[in-house]
């Protein structure tokens, strides 16, 4: 009788609730400025758990039982939009074509953005490989990271983790490392002149300032003279919001990990200029031992709307910081002391002292002027600057206990717990009856100064033809050197390698490590300057131009760029007066690159390109043993790449699908790893004091390498319910050396060791898992409730040693997962609350590895299968951070 009364109770209620829901809401929504349909809206009734998204022709039909209230529409990348309904007489109300307004978040409310000069790849019409990472995903997902945490889940891209420290992360596209992949800031170069590389700790403010993460992989859309072998990443930041309002925002997580954001815009003011202001300061303990950072990023930008051809921007932002650093060990060390620990670290008067540290100010400022001449022709042109200062701490132990016949090791230069006996050295300075010091603090001090302007014009030639033309003009001039910052119990420390001295010289003046001071606190003198004291002058001019082709159906489109880029050293230390300027070296470089797509029906998508790169070689590869020898060795890089891919984009899913081959020859690569007790015996067999010691750092240079990439890609989104979103990614790469390198082995004085030719002929390239794939979740609980995870599996990574047998690392799996809140306090004021987990599950794993010792009759202990004499980097364990925002 119970179950009887209980079904007609169900049966009841379901009755009663078709009863009411029976009012139908209908409409269509579409962009406001483009007037086209917008699939994918999230549309729902406010107060309800109703909702519904719309279909690719922009139309929806929602069922409610309320006869009055508000629904919302809500888009990412657009202006959330609420509109009100009351049911009358019909039971069918048609709210008719609702627009959607891009918003700050997809760059559209901004005053000037320098568009011709931003190359944003267009999903449905741009012929690359590409994904883009908004500004709602940005600030979800990177906690207390560095921004190339958000790029983990696409297929190619490899990131390792910030094992070293705050900003140490590193990341690979289809193989190729952060100096061989194009990094712009708003259209703007930003790898190093002199070596391609990109140090993320200089760039912390970034996870704050962009709107917005485009990852181009391979050949990429930009039109400018730069050689992205594995692909370009376009960073779209903030600039003056039309809008106005602020926010604040705190974060906390582990180890002792706080930072706080607050933002204001003034929005568009009568006069026709509006200014948009953030600051932030974090610090925290970091994850590796101690691992202690601090810095503060700056954001200030000024628009001004001149008329309706005229638009100005100026932008200026900063990240000063510090922080202590971690670096790679042995597995035994790992296994003995835990993934936490860090070698760097030592004890000094009881207590615990990192050795190396890095600090660093790089603040960039740009200009940016859009002018729109005509219907058919507009001028986008930005001009920036960045002077920078900063360096990197580490010690040099030239004499650890008297007895200097035997080594390190065997005069303990660690204790039982893995630490650094430090007060071992100071005793032996403080015991110089004369006062000298022979174990310091010094610091690698990187000053620069790079000024540079981008121009484009573009004009349409007739309907659906366009041509751009432009030019790229950059100039940098760096200073190298050495300086003291601690004479740890001593008075002074000698230097005898400065040929302009007739008596080596007694230096005693010290320099801090404070990057708001670095500007003027740092060496001028050259009694100051150890080691080295060089500067590099690089001065690069490029033309390119892109004729574009583009219909409904067919997009199509060919661009050629030029560069010339000339490279000089000029080197106080080593060379008198009158003979400290090397010779000007000129290289001509260019790339020319074509490609088509075409549209089914707006549902399948078709596409190849194909490119060519003559790239110049880097500053450091073309002149010898860091001298001004040039380097008749040192060739343009060729580059040629080959792409093809598919997609297909509907209601419920899309889908990506692309197959690459990427070969370069004539490259130039290099590993660094810590110098154990056999390449003392090697390198160092009398224990020469001022010769490589163990635990110092050895660098490796390969000449003349050639490299053959080829792989599949698939990324999938997909939307089976209205609130659920699923996202998928795998690859597949191929990725190996041919034929043979030539192999320099430096000390980390830059004196050379060993020079050797070396067979690497099918070895597989490292330091990047060349199998990946993932799959990610995304729940709306209710419209301003959600829950989040992402998995990730890692397969075929191997050592970034180059050899023909290299070290297969073990594979490795992990899962991030966050929750996110929203509480609208009234029209204007918003409170957000996010959390996030990373490696949910403690995954313990490699990540890196800088050796790639086999297991053989020498092994002492193997970890998953490898040697423990391998020095790597384990990656994070469980991490944890939570931040609270308010929108005012």
């Amino acid at each position: 009788m119970k179950n009887r009364l209980s079904t007609l109770a169900m049966i009841a209620f379901f009755a009663s609730t078709a009863s009411y829901a029976q009012n139908k809401l209908t409409g269509v929504v579409y962009d406001a400025d483009k007037k086209t349909a917008i699939s994918g809206v999230e549309v729902f009734v406010k107060g309800t758990s109703e909702g519904v998204t719309t279909n690719e022709d922009g139309s929806f039909t929602i069922s409610t039982e309320l006869t009055q209230g508000q629904v919302e529409f809500a888009y990412l990348g657009y202006t959330t939009r609420t509109t009100s309904f009351t049911v009358t007489h019909s039971t069918e109300i048609n709210l008719g074509t609702i627009y959607l307004s891009e918003s700050a978040e997809s760059l559209g409310e901004i005053v000037v953005m320098a568009r011709g000069v931003i190359d944003v790849a267009e999903g449905r019409k741009t012929p690359i490989a590409v994904s883009t990472i908004k500004r709602q995903e940005i600030e979800e997902k990177v906690g207390a990271q560095d921004i190339t945490s958000t790029m983990v889940n696409t297929p190619s891209v490899y990131v390792t983790s910030q094992a070293r420290g705050f900003g140490e992360s590193s990341m690979s596209t289809r193989g190729f490392d952060q100096s061989n992949t194009a990094f712009l800031l708003n259209g703007q170069p930003i790898n190093g002149m002199d070596n391609g590389r990109v140090y993320w700790s200089n760039w912390s403010g970034m996870t704050d300032i962009a709107n917005a993460v485009q990852i181009q992989r391979g050949l990429g859309s930009s039109k400018l003279a730069i050689s992205s072998v594995g692909g370009t990443i376009n960073f779209i930041t903030k600039a003056t919001e039309m809008k106005e309002g602020g926010f604040f925002k705190g974060t906390v997580g582990n180890d002792n990990f706080y930072k706080t954001t607050v933002g204001y815009n003034t929005g568009l003011l009568d006069n026709g200029v509006g200014v948009s202001a953030m600051f932030t300061h974090w610090q925290g303990d970091g994850y590796m031992d101690q691992t202690a950072g601090q810095g503060q990023n700056y954001f200030i930008s000024f628009g001004y709307k001149v008329n309706k051809k005229h638009n100005l921007n100026f932008l200026i932002t900063g990240a000063p910081q510090w922080h202590d650093q971690g670096n790679t060990g042995t597995i035994a060390d790992f296994l003995q002391f835990g993934t936490k620990y860090n070698n760097n670290v030592g004890l000094w008067n009881g207590e615990k002292y990192n050795l190396r540290r890095n600090y660093y100010h790089k603040p960039v400022a740009n200009l940016n002027w859009d002018w729109q001449i005509s219907e058919k022709s507009s001028l986008s042109t930005v001009v920036y600057a960045s002077v920078a200062s900063g360096g990197g701490r580490s010690n040099n132990f030239r004499v650890n206990n008297i007895d200097t016949t035997k080594t390190q090791a065997e005069n303990d230069r660690f204790f039982e717990n893995g630490l650094v006996n430090i007060d071992k050295y100071v005793a032996v300075n403080e015991a110089d009856v004369n006062g000298e010091s022979k174990n310091i603090l010094w610091s690698d001090v990187n000053n620069h100064q790079w000024f540079g302007i981008v121009s484009n014009f573009n004009h349409e030639l007739a309907k659906n033809l366009n041509l751009n033309v432009g030019f790229d003009l950059r100039t940098y001039k760096g200073t190298h050197n050495r300086q003291l910052n601690n004479l740890m119990g001593g008075s002074y420390f000698v230097d005898s390698g400065n040929v302009n001295f007739a008596d080596p010289i007694h230096a005693s003046n010290t320099f801090g490590t404070n990057p708001w001071k670095s500007f003027n606190d740092h060496a001028d003198n050259a009694s100051d300057k150890l080691s080295w004291d060089y500067e590099q002058i690089i001065r690069y001019a490029g033309v390119f131009g892109q004729l574009e082709y583009s219909t409904d159906r067919l997009s199509a489109y060919f661009q050629g760029a030029l560069s010339d880029q000339s490279n000089e050293r000029n080197d106080f230390y080593q060379y008198t007066p009158g003979n400290d300027k090397s010779e000007k070296v000129t290289n001509i470089g260019y790339n020319v690159k074509a490609g088509a797509s075409y549209n089914f029906e707006n549902k399948h998508f078709v596409f190849a390109n194909v490119g060519v790169y003559s790239r110049q070689p880097y500053q450091n590869n073309i002149f010898m043993n860091y001298r001004n020898d040039i380097n008749e060795n040192a060739e343009n890089e060729d580059i040629v790449g080959l792409e093809l891919g598919y997609k297909f984009t509907s209601q419920f899913v899309d889908v990506n699908v692309n197959a690459y081959q990427t070969t370069w020859d004539n490259r130039v690569t290099g590993s660094s790893r810590r110098a154990t007790a056999d390449d003392v015996k090697k390198y160092n067999p009398t224990n020469d004091p001022s010769k490589v010691q163990e635990g110092q750092d050895i660098y490796t240079s390969n000449y003349g390498t050639k490299q053959n990439h080829k792989g599949i890609e698939i990324d999938v989104v997909a939307r089976p319910l209205y609130n659920l979103e699923v996202k998928g990614f795998a690859s597949i790469g191929d990725w190996k050396y041919e034929g043979n390198a030539v192999s320099i082995e430096r000390d980390q004085n830059r004196n050379d060791l060993e020079t050797k030719i070396t067979d690497i002929d099918g070895g597989k390239v490292g330091d990047a898992a060349q199998t990946t794939f993932g799959l990610g979740l995304k729940y709306k609980v209710l419209p301003n409730l959600s829950v989040d995870a992402d998995y990730r599996y890692f397969q075929d990574l191997y050592s970034s040693r180059q050899l023909k047998e290299n070290l297969m690392l073990p594979s490795y799996q992990v899962v991030d997962a966050g929750v996110s809140y929203a509480l609208n306090l009234t029209n204007k004021n918003r409170l957000s609350f996010r959390v996030n987990v990373n490696n949910l599950f403690d995954t313990e794993y490699i990540a890196q590895s800088s050796t790639a010792n086999k297991v053989n009759e020498k092994t002492k202990g193997t970890y998953k299968g490898i040697d423990t004499s391998n020095q790597v980097l384990f990656g994070w364990g469980r991490t944890w951070n939570a931040s609270i925002k308010l929108t005012f």
